[in-house]
């Protein structure tokens, strides 16, 4: 067991990293604990599944995944557990993402992925925090204040 986390974003490249360090951000500004890792669903499955059963052994409550083109990153942690799991599509190749958006939010049924706009990195931070937030009222809290400062702009 390592370093206890409630969240963890795992890409399936570093080139992803741009676009998720916004969900970093976000984790990190209501004191979420997270870790990010390089993982592909399809160069290297067994690395994979073995951060998502580490994860869990931390105290991960929620995953956040983010693949391009139609790479299945999501789907595929989303068959290893039963924690949340929230896809980013993200923008690349010919369909600039467009492909990665059908491949994350057409699962079939009974392997859920809750599934943000492409790139939508930040957004996908913020479900997850209000997934913690019904076990957590400080986060709540946060969350409620966070939206009323963004009203008053």
């Amino acid at each position: 067991m390592t370093q206890a986390i409630d969240v963890l974003i795992l890409m399936g490249s570093k080139s992803d990293l741009e676009v998720m360090s916004k969900a970093e951000h976000e984790l990190s500004s209501y004191g979420i604990r997270w870790r990010t890792l390089i993982r592909s669903a399809h160069r290297m499955p067994e690395a994979t599944v073995e951060a998502v059963r580490e994860a869990e052994a931390d105290g991960c409550q929620v995953f956040i995944c983010a693949a391009g083109m139609a790479a299945h990153l999501a789907g595929v942690v989303a068959s290893k557990t039963v924690k949340p799991v929230i896809g980013v599509p993200i923008a690349s190749g010919a369909l600039n993402g467009q492909d990665a958006l059908l491949s994350t939010v057409m699962m079939p049924p009974g392997i859920p992925v809750a599934t943000v706009a492409i790139n939508g990195a930040r957004n996908a931070a913020l479900l997850a925090i209000q997934m913690l937030a019904t076990q957590r009222p400080e986060l709540a809290e946060k969350l409620v204040a966070a939206r009323q400062a963004q009203a008053a702009i």
